[in-house]
């Protein structure tokens, strides 16, 4: 029961100062709020879908001349590069020769997702205090190249083979073959995406930005993308994704 109370009061006063640094803010006049005519940033990605390192992001922001909502909007712009696994993956090690192999895996899926969509700015810094936290809607095509899965084969005169995952030969595989081999038999599969996130920025510099992007993309294929044999393949994904990014600003 004091837990609970303490978590109460706790609550109420954090309420109440939120309030009171907003009426803060409020007075400030308006134009010192932070505007800029273009943000260009990089950054790396995760998601739901994919490893640690899920692909690299290209984004870009430009001020339009009308406000939404009363905010300042920009225009967004974006290209993702992202690689997509099945749920069901697995990688495991052979211990006499080290060898890693996923088993059962058959393609790749590398998807490029060019975005445009809008950025309306929730909240701006006043100066150089504080966080600017946006809202982002955006959609585009998905193109979806779905890459063989190479392994190693040894066949029964001990010459070893590299070729794409067959399911039906699963005995003589002897481990996973170069990454690199295996693209120019890729199959494009295009598809439809939209996304919505909240960007959280930080300068260190007002010109020089980091943020971390948080949001979540549903995504459609033309048809059912083939990761792993014998498994529940589909062409309909989602997945929550976090992006950190560095750039920086024109005013």
């Amino acid at each position: 029961m004091m837990r609970v109370k303490l978590l109460l009061s706790v609550a109420i006063l954090f309420a109440l100062s939120t309030e009171i640094y907003a009426q803060r803010r409020s007075v400030k006049n308006e134009d010192a709020e932070e505007t800029y005519k273009s943000f260009t940033s990089v950054g790396i990605t995760t998601n739901t879908n994919s490893g640690i390192l899920g692909g690299a992001v290209f984004r870009q922001s430009s001020a339009l001349g009308a406000k939404m909502f009363g905010k300042n909007a920009y225009r967004y712009l974006a290209l993702e590069l992202v690689n997509v696994k099945h749920p069901k993956e697995l990688s495991t090690q052979d211990f006499v020769t080290g060898a890693r192999l996923v088993y059962g895996k058959q393609n790749y899926l590398f998807v490029l997702r060019p975005e445009y969509g809008r950025e309306i700015a929730l909240f701006s810094r006043q100066d150089d205090e504080g966080i600017s936290i946006s809202g982002i809607i955006a959609a585009g095509p998905s193109l979806g190249f779905e890459k063989p899965y190479m392994v190693q084969y040894q066949g029964s005169d001990g010459r070893v083979t590299t070729q794409p995952f067959d399911p039906n030969r699963s005995g003589d595989i002897i481990g996973a073959g170069s990454f690199f081999s295996g693209f120019g038999k890729s199959k494009v599969v295009p598809g439809l995406h939209i996304k919505t996130a909240m960007s959280f920025e930080l300068s260190a510099f007002r010109d020089n930005v980091t943020g971390v992007e948080v949001g979540f993309i549903a995504e459609a294929f033309s048809r059912k993308i083939t990761i792993m044999a014998d498994a529940q393949n589909k062409a309909f994904f989602t997945s929550g994704y976090l992006t950190l990014y560095f750039g920086s600003k024109k005013r």
